[in-house]
């Protein structure tokens, strides 16, 4: 798998039709279940990103060596949905007060993390954790910093859920997940 450096500028070319972020919140299969429904988000990749290994693998990450988290890179249209949105979104699909885990999955690979293109971004995310602070009762962990390599996961990680719908994580996990931001977030889903 070879490097793929992702410090995507947030779009000011002359379309400014485009922007990245990347996102941790636990399991990455979850993560790009729900972005994968949001109105405005035009591509979701599963990968890692926050770590010190070069090129990690899926077995690398997991072994809790590499200082990686799994994350979503989200391209998304800022015409079409804000950077605060796509934040409030994830404030809202995962739980951002516990340090290193999502229910059982445990590690820092599955902590919360945004990791940031710009300075505009930054403080988006600085922001969003400021008001995403009042729908918990504990403090929030979410590490904030700007994104130093992207690195897209194997194939078959991506588009997990769709591809295995029925598989016992999917089914006991990224379904529920993905049932609640519908339920939550009708006004940001995409159009069948």
């Amino acid at each position: 798998m070879s490097e793929v450096n992702v410090n995507l500028e947030t779009s000011t070319s002359e379309t400014n039709t485009s922007e990245t972020i990347i996102l941790g919140g636990g399991c990455f299969w979850c993560i790009e279940a729900v972005y994968d429904e949001v109105q405005g988000v035009t591509d979701v990749v599963s990968g890692y990103a926050g770590g010190h290994t070069l090129n990690p693998t899926y077995k690398l990450v997991c072994s809790e060596t590499t200082g990686h988290a799994e994350v979503v890179q989200i391209k998304f249209d800022p015409q079409q949905i804000s950077t605060a949105e796509i934040l409030q979104i994830f404030f809202s699909i995962h739980d951002p007060t516990t340090l290193n885990r999502q229910g059982n999955d445990i590690g820092s690979s599955y902590r919360s993390c945004i990791f940031t293109n710009s300075p505009a971004q930054q403080e988006a995310a600085e922001q969003a954790k400021l008001e995403a602070a009042a729908l918990w009762e504990r403090p929030i962990v979410t590490e904030i910093k700007p994104l130093e390599t992207f690195y897209p996961s194997e194939d078959y990680h991506q588009e997990y859920f769709k591809q295995n719908p029925g598989q016992g994580y999917c089914m006991m996990v990224v379904a529920p997940k993905v049932a609640k931001f519908r339920k939550t977030w009708t006004s940001k889903l995409k159009s069948a």
